[in-house]
């Protein structure tokens, strides 16, 4: 088959969205498709190993978004109209969204979409208005309305986009996880970032955008609390965002500046991992993701999570098990679930290792083979069309007559 995966990020600039967008690029492209990843560009772009369609576009300052135009831009849509896709995949709703759309129907092919964000709380943050929110989301269940398939990632965002007013139907396919083979530690990396007292000192780490809907907050309370207890422990932030300048004001601001450390984006996936694996416990209470990929990064490294109980991220986590679950709002419940944690961290990383995880593989085969089934039901719906309008069309001829 030949299939478009349309986003609005492409690498180095990325986010949770894009790396899923990637592996489906690079996956479905091993498993025998020709598969292209269509999204917005920079004037130079590093070369990256698989298919790219990249219209013109600026970085947004701060952000890990660009903007264009790319109905603007004749270049792309002449090598976009010269790819004869059989399918395309729509991971936003947004700019990515309309292009996907636009080839979708120039084409006659199924459109497919990924419900990945709360799309409320992002118009809620940049509007400041209920009602403006309220607005954004209606134009984002309209455009799922338009898509022969939905996916949603995880059983509660199903919920999440049942409950902006979408009715049809739905299907749940989480994402994946990339084996992981070890070259190394990051012990070297660490020392350096650190200090001498890395790693007599418990590590606790965050990896993602450097968001305050990313529940920050939370973990730099709790990560206060903690140290105003024991007197000890470094906390890690890696990844870039809008509020990246604020994290680290706030930081200082409750006495925690020296002991916290940031990173910015890491794009090294293995030194990432050495990284998930140095740390004794990975924090990530977001209520904010409708799946946590980075928890299952975690897991692959062997270090468990405490998320948010109810959240998206805790789906498949059984507090004391695979992970722990800690209150969304309540720096002294998380603080407590840590020093419970901290003891149990080996062997419940271990379980996390074998129960959160599922190989990208078997996820894309699986996608793929329902690509093939939407392609086809396509094909016979627009022939049955087609049958019906010669019909019609061969009726008027007979009345006219």
């Amino acid at each position: 088959m030949i299939i478009g995966e349309f986003c609005d990020v492409f690498p180095p600039e990325t986010d949770g969205v894009g790396v899923v967008c990637r592996r489906y690029t690079e996956g479905l492209d091993a498993l025998g498709n020709e598969c292209w990843y269509v999204a917005p560009g920079g004037a130079k772009e590093a070369p990256v190993p698989f298919r790219t369609l990249l219209f013109r576009a600026l970085r947004i300052p701060r952000m890990a978004y660009r903007f264009g135009f790319p109905f603007f831009d004749r270049s792309f849509i002449k090598k976009l109209d010269a790819v004869a896709f059989d399918v395309c995949h729509a991971h936003s709703p947004f700019l990515a969204g309309r292009i996907a759309r636009r080839v979708a129907r120039r084409r006659g092919v199924p459109l497919v979409a990924t419900f990945h964000s709360k799309y409320y709380d992002d118009f809620l943050k940049a509007t400041h208005s209920r009602l403006l929110a309220r607005i954004g989301v209606r134009y984002v269940v309209s455009f799922f309305n338009q898509c022969d398939a939905v996916y949603t990632v995880s059983r509660q965002a199903a919920e999440v986009l049942r409950s902006y007013g979408y009715q049809g139907e739905l299907r749940v396919l989480p994402n994946g996880t990339e084996e992981w083979n070890p070259s190394g530690t990051a012990e070297e990396y660490l020392s350096t970032l650190l200090g001498p007292n890395y790693p007599k000192e418990p590590l606790f780490l965050f990896v993602g955008q450097q968001n305050w809907k990313k529940n920050i907050r939370l973990i730099l309370d709790a990560f206060a609390l903690y140290r105003e207890k024991n007197g000890a422990g470094r906390l890690l932030l890696v990844g870039q965002g809008p509020d990246l300048h604020a994290i680290r004001t706030y930081a200082g601001k409750i006495g925690v500046g020296d002991a916290t450390f940031f990173t910015g984006q890491i794009s090294d996936r293995d030194l990432l991992l050495r990284i998930f694996a140095a740390a004794d416990l990975f924090l990530f209470p977001s209520l904010y993701d409708t799946f946590a990929l980075v928890v299952r990064e975690a897991a692959i490294a062997g270090t468990p999570s405490i998320v948010a109980e109810g959240s998206c991220a805790a789906e498949d986590v059984e507090d004391g098990k695979n992970g722990f679950l800690c209150r969304p709002d309540d720096p002294e419940d998380m603080e407590a679930v840590i020093e419970k944690a901290l003891p149990l961290a080996r062997e419940v990383g271990e379980i996390a290792r074998t129960t959160l995880p599922r190989p990208w593989p078997e996820i894309l085969s699986e996608i793929g083979s329902h690509y093939v089934a939407l392609a086809e039901e396509k094909k016979n719906d627009l022939s049955r069309k087609s049958k019906r309008r010669k019909r019609k069309k061969k009726t008027k001829g007979a009345i006219v007559s």
